[in-house]
């Protein structure tokens, strides 16, 4: 046992939560952003601005008649399962030749996991990765049998599993959204103070929103979720941190809050319960649904990425004819649900908190 432990050590394996549910998972969100979100947001520039660079084909792939056409924003797109692979990849400390041997591990499961490739991606890319880690350099030939380990474990795992845990993440997250249409009050609730919870945390909501492919109603609750985080703690934490802070919590990340929740968790009271006022505002009043990619239902107003996948999806819903036209009535829903009511909520549910003494000037101040 001791010997085990040595070579992991010395090998850089570390068997935690932290560093598979945080590290992994947050990387696994930026290779995402990195791909899938960006290409995503490309195209909706190209079409909605009539910039023919970003509509038009770039790159044909395949023979006729079995060609596949790209636009920038289609490249991007297509290279989501790479992209997230060599990112948690990276979070995992993986020398250069698994890091790129990655690339082609991340294809194969993304690609066999279908729908729910992000998931499949996440779990092989994590046990490929340390595979790779505990054959590198113990052999004089390592420019050959680290990539060669590494792609062929990889290759595998993704023929053997990915599509089971593809089409199990999609199970999953069909019925968070079937239960979100039956239940929207409720599921509303659910949805939005659980996604708003996880954005705060050290993990990555948009890495589970991805994962379990979550849009509709239930993105629209999440979206609500994470604003109600990000928009809460900023305008809430006005007072100590100023503007720096206004822009670094309400465009960034709630996550700075962290250490300030665990010295006093009771800050986390309003964002928590103004998500869990507006989660079923968003699905019951105003019906407002992520039909964008599922990574954006967890990104809040994290560079307006939420916002964006709301639009793109109206606009994918008007092309496909599932949607007339953008009314007054989306855009109020969206900028009340995003902006105006975690605003306007926050800091009122925060004065009785503060009369009492669970919230003190101070507490919420940033580093």
């Amino acid at each position: 046992m001791e010997k085990v432990k040595s070579f992991l050590k010395r090998k850089n394996i570390e068997i935690s939560l932290r560093r598979y549910g945080i590290d992994a998972l947050s990387a696994m969100a930026q290779g995402l952003f990195c791909s899938l979100l960006i290409g995503t947001i490309i195209n909706t520039i190209g079409t909605q601005f009539h910039i023919g660079f970003l509509t038009k084909t770039v790159a044909t792939i395949g023979t006729a008649p079995n060609t596949i056409e790209y636009t920038v924003g289609g490249l991007a797109v297509a290279m989501s399962g790479p992209a997230m692979a060599a990112a948690i990849a990276y979070a995992l400390q993986a020398p250069p030749l698994v890091l790129f041997s990655m690339i082609a591990v991340g294809f194969a499961a993304n690609a066999l996991g279908g729908a729910g490739g992000p998931l499949a991606v996440l779990f092989i890319a994590i046990i490929t990765s340390e595979i790779g880690k505990a054959v590198s350099k113990e052999t004089k030939v390592d420019l050959l049998v680290t990539p060669l380990v590494t792609i062929g474990v990889g290759v595998f795992l993704s023929w053997l599993l990915a599509p089971a845990l593809g089409k199990a993440a999609m199970k999953v997250g069909n019925l968070i959204m079937w239960a979100t249409d039956l239940r929207p009050f409720l599921m509303g609730i659910l949805v939005s103070v659980i996604v708003g919870i996880a954005l705060t945390l050290p993990i990555s909501s948009a890495a589970i929103c991805a994962a379990f492919g979550l849009v509709g109603l239930a993105g629209g609750a999440a979206v609500a979720g994470c604003c109600a985080q990000m928009v809460g703690f900023a305008v809430m934490s006005f007072k100590e941190n100023k503007w720096g802070g206004l822009v670094s919590q309400g465009i960034g990340t709630s996550m700075l809050q962290m250490g300030n929740i665990v010295k006093n968790p009771r800050i986390w009271i309003p964002p928590i319960v103004c998500s869990a006022i507006t989660g079923p505002i968003a699905t019951c009043l105003f019906h407002l649904k992520m039909n964008g990619a599922p990574v954006s239902s967890g990104m809040g107003t994290c560079g307006f990425v939420g916002q964006i996948g709301v639009y793109t999806g109206w606009v994918n819903d008007i092309a496909e004819g599932a949607k007339a036209a953008i009314t007054a009535m989306d855009w109020i829903g969206l900028f009340l649900i995003c902006f105006i009511l975690p605003a306007i909520l926050c800091p009122l549910l925060a004065i009785p908190l503060k009369k009492i003494g669970w919230i003190k000037d101070g507490d919420m101040k940033l580093s």
